[in-house]
Protein backbone atom coordinates (compact mmCIF):
# COMPACT_ATOMS: atom_id res chain seq x y z
CA UNK A 1 0.00 0.00 0.00
CA UNK A 2 3.32 2.42 0.00
CA UNK A 3 4.13 4.13 -3.32
CA UNK A 4 8.48 4.57 -2.12
CA UNK A 5 10.10 2.07 -4.38
CA UNK A 6 13.66 3.35 -5.55
CA UNK A 7 15.96 2.49 -3.06
CA UNK A 8 18.42 5.60 -1.69
CA UNK A 9 22.34 5.41 -1.66
CA UNK A 10 23.65 4.55 1.22
CA UNK A 11 27.56 4.94 2.60
CA UNK A 12 27.20 1.71 4.77
CA UNK A 13 30.05 -1.12 3.90
CA UNK A 14 28.16 -3.84 2.38
CA UNK A 15 28.27 -7.53 4.25
CA UNK A 16 28.37 -9.54 1.07
CA UNK A 17 28.54 -9.17 -2.52
CA UNK A 18 26.14 -6.36 -3.37
CA UNK A 19 27.92 -2.69 -3.44
CA UNK A 20 25.76 -0.75 -1.05
CA UNK A 21 25.43 2.74 -2.39
CA UNK A 22 25.22 1.57 -6.04
CA UNK A 23 21.66 3.08 -7.33
CA UNK A 24 18.80 0.77 -8.47
CA UNK A 25 16.49 1.19 -11.00
CA UNK A 26 12.70 1.39 -9.84
CA UNK A 27 11.40 -2.15 -8.64
CA UNK A 28 8.63 -2.18 -10.92
CA UNK A 29 7.55 -5.74 -10.07
CA UNK A 30 6.39 -4.60 -6.73
CA UNK A 31 3.80 -2.27 -8.46
CA UNK A 32 2.61 -5.57 -10.14
CA UNK A 33 2.56 -7.45 -6.86
CA UNK A 34 0.87 -5.04 -5.20
CA UNK A 35 -1.78 -4.86 -7.46
CA UNK A 36 -2.01 -8.86 -6.90
CA UNK A 37 -2.48 -8.83 -3.79
CA UNK A 38 -4.85 -5.90 -3.90
CA UNK A 39 -7.11 -7.83 -6.42
CA UNK A 40 -6.69 -11.32 -4.37
CA UNK A 41 -8.38 -8.93 -1.42
CA UNK A 42 -11.15 -7.84 -3.94
CA UNK A 43 -12.27 -11.09 -4.81
CA UNK A 44 -12.18 -12.63 -1.28
CA UNK A 45 -14.65 -10.13 -0.63
CA UNK A 46 -16.94 -10.42 -4.04
CA UNK A 47 -16.73 -14.02 -4.26
CA UNK A 48 -15.39 -15.92 -1.39
CA UNK A 49 -17.60 -13.40 1.48
CA UNK A 50 -20.27 -10.81 0.09
CA UNK A 51 -20.27 -8.61 2.95
CA UNK A 52 -22.59 -10.88 5.79
CA UNK A 53 -22.78 -14.61 7.10
CA UNK A 54 -26.74 -14.26 6.87
CA UNK A 55 -27.27 -15.15 3.23
CA UNK A 56 -30.33 -12.78 3.10
CA UNK A 57 -28.53 -9.55 4.53
CA UNK A 58 -24.93 -9.88 2.30
CA UNK A 59 -24.76 -8.37 -1.33
CA UNK A 60 -25.87 -11.19 -3.27
CA UNK A 61 -29.25 -12.00 -0.86
CA UNK A 62 -27.65 -15.82 -1.29
CA UNK A 63 -24.88 -17.79 -0.23
CA UNK A 64 -21.58 -17.04 -2.49
CA UNK A 65 -21.09 -21.19 -2.49
CA UNK A 66 -24.40 -21.37 -4.13
CA UNK A 67 -23.65 -18.21 -6.72
CA UNK A 68 -20.39 -19.34 -7.53
CA UNK A 69 -19.72 -22.55 -6.41
CA UNK A 70 -16.59 -23.79 -7.38
CA UNK A 71 -14.42 -20.44 -7.44
CA UNK A 72 -15.73 -19.73 -3.83
CA UNK A 73 -13.74 -22.07 -2.72
CA UNK A 74 -10.74 -20.80 -3.66
CA UNK A 75 -11.92 -16.91 -2.88
CA UNK A 76 -12.49 -17.99 0.80
CA UNK A 77 -8.25 -18.49 0.62
CA UNK A 78 -7.59 -15.01 -1.09
CA UNK A 79 -7.00 -13.01 1.54
CA UNK A 80 -3.83 -13.91 2.35
CA UNK A 81 -3.07 -10.62 -0.25
CA UNK A 82 -3.57 -8.62 2.90
CA UNK A 83 -0.26 -10.95 4.32
CA UNK A 84 1.67 -10.18 0.95
CA UNK A 85 0.67 -6.37 1.56
CA UNK A 86 2.56 -6.55 5.06
CA UNK A 87 5.46 -8.63 3.50
CA UNK A 88 5.50 -6.12 1.00
CA UNK A 89 5.13 -3.28 3.35
CA UNK A 90 7.80 -4.42 5.41
CA UNK A 91 10.42 -4.75 2.56
CA UNK A 92 9.02 -0.84 1.01
CA UNK A 93 9.29 0.86 4.45
CA UNK A 94 12.93 -0.33 5.27
CA UNK A 95 14.08 0.42 1.69
CA UNK A 96 12.35 3.99 1.49
CA UNK A 97 13.33 4.89 5.07
CA UNK A 98 17.09 4.75 4.13
CA UNK A 99 19.48 8.13 4.53
CA UNK A 100 15.93 9.72 5.65
CA UNK A 101 15.73 11.75 8.99
CA UNK A 102 12.75 10.57 11.22
CA UNK A 103 11.05 13.90 9.93
CA UNK A 104 11.13 12.98 6.41
CA UNK A 105 9.48 9.47 7.63
CA UNK A 106 6.92 11.20 9.25
CA UNK A 107 5.97 13.20 6.77
CA UNK A 108 6.50 10.76 3.44
CA UNK A 109 4.00 8.53 5.84
CA UNK A 110 1.33 11.29 6.43
CA UNK A 111 1.78 12.26 2.73
CA UNK A 112 0.94 8.37 1.84
CA UNK A 113 -1.30 7.60 3.70
CA UNK A 114 -3.97 9.96 4.43
CA UNK A 115 -5.17 12.34 1.06
CA UNK A 116 -6.62 9.01 -0.33
CA UNK A 117 -7.90 7.79 2.99
CA UNK A 118 -9.64 11.03 3.88
CA UNK A 119 -12.02 11.18 0.32
CA UNK A 120 -12.54 7.05 0.82
CA UNK A 121 -14.28 7.44 4.22
CA UNK A 122 -16.18 10.49 2.66
CA UNK A 123 -17.16 8.29 -0.51
CA UNK A 124 -17.96 5.08 1.18
CA UNK A 125 -20.14 7.38 4.16
CA UNK A 126 -22.18 8.68 0.96
CA UNK A 127 -22.69 5.30 -0.94
CA UNK A 128 -23.36 3.47 2.86
CA UNK A 129 -25.94 6.35 4.16
CA UNK A 130 -27.80 6.30 0.48
CA UNK A 131 -28.20 2.70 0.60
CA UNK A 132 -27.91 0.99 3.70
CA UNK A 133 -28.66 -2.31 2.01
CA UNK A 134 -25.38 -4.52 3.19
CA UNK A 135 -23.77 -2.31 5.81
CA UNK A 136 -25.42 0.34 8.31
CA UNK A 137 -23.88 3.61 8.29
CA UNK A 138 -22.06 4.92 11.39
CA UNK A 139 -23.14 8.14 13.43
CA UNK A 140 -21.17 11.53 11.99
CA UNK A 141 -19.15 11.84 15.42
CA UNK A 142 -17.55 8.06 14.30
CA UNK A 143 -17.24 8.89 10.57
CA UNK A 144 -15.06 12.27 12.21
CA UNK A 145 -12.69 9.97 14.36
CA UNK A 146 -12.14 7.80 11.16
CA UNK A 147 -10.75 10.55 9.60
CA UNK A 148 -7.71 10.84 11.79
CA UNK A 149 -7.31 6.74 11.06
CA UNK A 150 -7.24 6.28 14.67
CA UNK A 151 -10.66 4.71 15.42
CA UNK A 152 -9.07 1.26 16.42
CA UNK A 153 -7.32 2.38 19.40
CA UNK A 154 -11.07 4.12 20.60
CA UNK A 155 -12.83 0.92 20.15
CA UNK A 156 -14.58 2.81 16.92
CA UNK A 157 -16.16 1.12 14.10
CA UNK A 158 -14.52 2.00 10.64
CA UNK A 159 -16.34 3.26 8.14
CA UNK A 160 -15.12 0.38 5.83
CA UNK A 161 -14.38 -2.83 7.24
CA UNK A 162 -10.89 -2.92 5.61
CA UNK A 163 -9.20 0.11 7.44
CA UNK A 164 -8.50 -2.11 10.39
CA UNK A 165 -4.72 -3.08 8.24
CA UNK A 166 -4.15 0.76 8.64
CA UNK A 167 -4.12 0.89 12.14
CA UNK A 168 -1.74 -2.67 11.64
CA UNK A 169 0.50 -0.22 9.55
CA UNK A 170 0.66 2.50 11.45
CA UNK A 171 1.95 0.72 14.43
CA UNK A 172 4.87 -0.72 12.65
CA UNK A 173 5.61 2.68 11.22
CA UNK A 174 5.59 3.52 14.89
CA UNK A 175 8.16 0.52 16.03
CA UNK A 176 10.24 0.98 12.50
CA UNK A 177 10.42 4.82 13.64
CA UNK A 178 13.05 3.72 16.38
CA UNK A 179 15.30 2.57 13.89
CA UNK A 180 14.84 5.36 11.65
CA UNK A 181 15.80 8.01 14.73
CA UNK A 182 18.75 6.34 15.13
CA UNK A 183 19.98 6.28 11.75
CA UNK A 184 18.65 3.06 9.49
CA UNK A 185 21.75 0.58 9.13
CA UNK A 186 22.57 -3.06 8.41
CA UNK A 187 23.25 -3.85 12.15
CA UNK A 188 20.58 -1.51 13.47
CA UNK A 189 17.81 -3.14 11.18
CA UNK A 190 19.11 -6.74 11.67
CA UNK A 191 18.75 -5.68 15.29
CA UNK A 192 15.10 -4.59 15.17
CA UNK A 193 14.36 -8.16 13.12
CA UNK A 194 15.68 -10.11 16.02
CA UNK A 195 14.17 -8.24 19.03
CA UNK A 196 10.51 -8.16 17.59
CA UNK A 197 10.81 -11.51 16.68
CA UNK A 198 12.08 -11.93 20.40
CA UNK A 199 9.65 -9.69 21.91
CA UNK A 200 6.87 -11.58 19.62
CA UNK A 201 7.58 -14.89 21.08
CA UNK A 202 7.70 -13.48 25.12
CA UNK A 203 4.30 -11.60 24.34
CA UNK A 204 2.47 -14.98 22.85
CA UNK A 205 3.92 -16.73 25.65
CA UNK A 206 2.85 -14.22 28.66
CA UNK A 207 -0.10 -13.28 27.01
CA UNK A 208 0.03 -9.47 28.05
CA UNK A 209 -2.94 -7.19 26.06
CA UNK A 210 -1.17 -4.26 25.91
CA UNK A 211 2.34 -5.89 24.58
CA UNK A 212 0.43 -7.97 22.63
CA UNK A 213 -1.17 -4.53 21.27
CA UNK A 214 2.50 -2.95 20.46
CA UNK A 215 4.26 -6.03 19.63
CA UNK A 216 1.72 -7.59 17.19
CA UNK A 217 2.53 -10.87 17.36
CA UNK A 218 -0.07 -11.76 14.99
CA UNK A 219 1.33 -9.64 12.26
CA UNK A 220 5.15 -9.00 13.07
CA UNK A 221 6.46 -12.05 11.34
CA UNK A 222 5.23 -10.81 8.04
CA UNK A 223 6.89 -7.38 7.97
CA UNK A 224 9.91 -9.12 9.82
CA UNK A 225 10.40 -11.02 6.83
CA UNK A 226 9.96 -8.27 3.98
CA UNK A 227 12.46 -6.14 6.28
CA UNK A 228 14.80 -9.24 5.92
CA UNK A 229 14.13 -9.38 2.51
CA UNK A 230 14.88 -5.89 1.62
CA UNK A 231 18.31 -6.62 3.26
CA UNK A 232 19.00 -9.67 0.87
CA UNK A 233 18.15 -7.28 -1.62
CA UNK A 234 20.29 -4.41 -0.97
CA UNK A 235 23.38 -6.28 0.62
CA UNK A 236 23.10 -10.01 -0.56
CA UNK A 237 21.72 -13.04 1.30
CA UNK A 238 23.09 -14.24 4.63
CA UNK A 239 22.56 -17.11 6.49
CA UNK A 240 21.29 -15.09 9.25
CA UNK A 241 19.02 -13.24 6.69
CA UNK A 242 17.80 -16.78 5.55
CA UNK A 243 17.46 -17.16 9.33
CA UNK A 244 15.21 -14.35 10.12
CA UNK A 245 12.92 -15.03 6.77
CA UNK A 246 12.48 -18.54 7.97
CA UNK A 247 11.77 -17.98 11.50
CA UNK A 248 9.22 -15.72 10.09
CA UNK A 249 7.66 -18.26 7.71
CA UNK A 250 7.27 -20.53 10.78
CA UNK A 251 5.28 -17.96 12.29
CA UNK A 252 3.32 -17.22 9.92
CA UNK A 253 2.02 -20.42 9.06
CA UNK A 254 0.59 -20.76 12.87
CA UNK A 255 -1.08 -17.24 11.94
CA UNK A 256 -2.30 -17.79 8.71
CA UNK A 257 -4.15 -21.14 10.37
CA UNK A 258 -5.33 -19.49 13.47
CA UNK A 259 -7.19 -16.77 11.17
CA UNK A 260 -8.40 -19.66 9.06
CA UNK A 261 -10.32 -21.30 11.87
CA UNK A 262 -11.71 -17.94 12.90
CA UNK A 263 -12.96 -17.25 9.23
CA UNK A 264 -14.48 -20.34 9.21
CA UNK A 265 -16.86 -19.39 12.47
CA UNK A 266 -17.90 -15.90 10.44
CA UNK A 267 -18.35 -17.51 7.28
CA UNK A 268 -20.53 -20.01 8.72
CA UNK A 269 -18.58 -23.09 6.74
CA UNK A 270 -15.55 -25.50 7.20
CA UNK A 271 -12.30 -24.01 6.07
CA UNK A 272 -9.19 -26.13 5.52
CA UNK A 273 -6.03 -23.57 6.58
CA UNK A 274 -3.73 -25.36 3.45
CA UNK A 275 -4.60 -23.54 0.89
CA UNK A 276 -4.11 -20.04 2.84
CA UNK A 277 -0.92 -21.82 4.30
CA UNK A 278 -0.26 -22.31 0.48
CA UNK A 279 -0.65 -18.57 -1.02
CA UNK A 280 1.01 -17.00 2.45
CA UNK A 281 3.96 -19.17 1.16
CA UNK A 282 3.82 -18.68 -2.27
CA UNK A 283 3.82 -14.76 -1.42
CA UNK A 284 6.90 -15.18 0.74
CA UNK A 285 8.57 -17.27 -1.93
CA UNK A 286 7.71 -14.46 -5.15
CA UNK A 287 8.78 -12.15 -2.75
CA UNK A 288 12.49 -13.51 -1.72
CA UNK A 289 12.89 -14.37 -5.85
CA UNK A 290 12.31 -10.80 -6.06
CA UNK A 291 14.47 -9.84 -3.42
CA UNK A 292 17.73 -11.88 -5.16
CA UNK A 293 16.90 -9.92 -8.54
CA UNK A 294 14.83 -12.79 -9.90
CA UNK A 295 12.02 -10.25 -11.19
CA UNK A 296 14.33 -7.33 -12.39
CA UNK A 297 13.47 -7.94 -16.27
CA UNK A 298 10.11 -6.86 -14.78
CA UNK A 299 9.35 -3.61 -16.87
CA UNK A 300 6.25 -0.97 -17.87
CA UNK A 301 4.95 2.24 -17.23
CA UNK A 302 1.70 0.62 -16.58
CA UNK A 303 2.57 -1.66 -13.60
CA UNK A 304 3.95 2.54 -11.81
CA UNK A 305 0.25 3.64 -12.55
CA UNK A 306 -0.91 -0.11 -11.43
CA UNK A 307 0.88 0.24 -8.11
CA UNK A 308 -0.48 4.00 -7.52
CA UNK A 309 -3.85 2.87 -8.36
CA UNK A 310 -3.61 -0.16 -5.55
CA UNK A 311 -4.03 2.19 -2.40
CA UNK A 312 -7.31 3.86 -3.48
CA UNK A 313 -8.58 0.51 -4.91
CA UNK A 314 -8.08 -0.87 -1.25
CA UNK A 315 -10.32 1.86 0.71
CA UNK A 316 -12.72 1.81 -2.35
CA UNK A 317 -13.16 -1.86 -2.92
CA UNK A 318 -15.46 -3.23 0.01
CA UNK A 319 -18.50 -1.67 1.45
CA UNK A 320 -19.11 0.52 -1.90
CA UNK A 321 -18.54 -2.07 -3.86
CA UNK A 322 -21.30 -4.73 -2.04
CA UNK A 323 -23.51 -1.95 -2.21
CA UNK A 324 -23.05 -1.66 -6.25
CA UNK A 325 -23.66 -5.58 -6.29
CA UNK A 326 -26.64 -5.48 -4.32
CA UNK A 327 -28.34 -2.76 -6.36
CA UNK A 328 -26.98 -4.47 -9.82
CA UNK A 329 -27.46 -7.84 -8.91
CA UNK A 330 -30.55 -8.59 -11.19
CA UNK A 331 -29.29 -6.68 -13.97
CA UNK A 332 -26.26 -8.74 -14.84
CA UNK A 333 -24.83 -12.16 -14.67
CA UNK A 334 -22.47 -13.14 -10.84
CA UNK A 335 -19.37 -13.02 -13.29
CA UNK A 336 -20.09 -9.97 -15.55
CA UNK A 337 -21.13 -8.07 -12.33
CA UNK A 338 -17.93 -9.17 -10.30
CA UNK A 339 -15.96 -7.91 -13.28
CA UNK A 340 -17.78 -4.41 -14.04
CA UNK A 341 -17.70 -3.63 -10.00
CA UNK A 342 -13.83 -4.37 -9.96
CA UNK A 343 -13.11 -2.58 -13.27
CA UNK A 344 -15.17 0.27 -11.83
CA UNK A 345 -13.21 0.15 -8.39
CA UNK A 346 -10.05 0.44 -11.01
CA UNK A 347 -11.14 3.19 -12.81
CA UNK A 348 -12.31 5.35 -9.59
CA UNK A 349 -9.16 4.83 -7.72
CA UNK A 350 -6.91 5.94 -10.67
CA UNK A 351 -9.70 9.00 -10.60
CA UNK A 352 -8.99 9.26 -7.16
CA UNK A 353 -4.79 9.14 -7.33
CA UNK A 354 -4.79 11.35 -10.30
CA UNK A 355 -6.82 14.19 -9.23
CA UNK A 356 -6.79 13.73 -5.59
CA UNK A 357 -4.41 11.58 -4.05
CA UNK A 358 -1.30 13.60 -6.00
CA UNK A 359 -2.04 17.26 -5.63
CA UNK A 360 -3.40 16.85 -2.08
CA UNK A 361 -0.39 15.30 -1.45
CA UNK A 362 2.13 18.26 -2.58
CA UNK A 363 0.22 20.84 -1.05
CA UNK A 364 0.20 18.45 2.09
CA UNK A 365 3.72 17.66 2.28
CA UNK A 366 4.48 21.53 1.89
CA UNK A 367 2.94 21.88 4.86
CA UNK A 368 4.11 19.48 6.92
CA UNK A 369 7.70 20.49 5.88
CA UNK A 370 6.92 24.06 6.73
CA UNK A 371 5.43 23.13 10.18
CA UNK A 372 8.40 21.21 11.13
CA UNK A 373 11.19 23.39 10.00
CA UNK A 374 11.20 25.32 13.66
CA UNK A 375 11.95 22.03 14.89
CA UNK A 376 14.65 21.24 12.70
CA UNK A 377 16.19 24.69 13.50
CA UNK A 378 18.85 24.10 15.68
CA UNK A 379 18.15 26.19 19.06
CA UNK A 380 19.06 29.89 19.15
CA UNK A 381 21.44 30.58 22.14
CA UNK A 382 19.75 31.94 25.28
CA UNK A 383 20.67 35.47 25.57
CA UNK A 384 23.48 36.54 27.27
CA UNK A 385 22.66 39.01 30.27
CA UNK A 386 24.30 42.37 29.87
CA UNK A 387 27.42 42.99 32.06
CA UNK A 388 26.79 44.15 36.00
CA UNK A 389 27.23 47.98 36.08
CA UNK A 390 31.29 48.41 37.33
CA UNK A 391 32.38 44.62 36.95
Amino acid sequence: MLNDLAPRPSKEAAPARITAGRPRPRLAALDGLRLVAALMVVFHHYVGYGGNADASKNAWTKPVDVVFPTASWLASYTWTGVELFFIISGFVICMSSWGRSLGDFFTSRVVRLYPAYWLGVLLTTVVVTLWPLVVQPLDLKDVLLNLTMLQEPFRVGSVDAVYWTLWVELRFYLLFALVVWKGVTYRRVVLFCALWTVASILVTAGRAPFLNYIVMPEYSPYFIAGVAMYLMHRFGPTLLLWGIVLVSWVFSVRQVTLYSDGLAVSLGRALDAKPAIALMTLGYLVMIVLALGGLSWVRGKWLTVAGATTYPLYLLHEHIGWTGIRLLRFHLSPWALVAVMTLGMLVAAWLIHRFVERPLSALLKRGITRALEPVRRPPEPAPTAPPAPGS
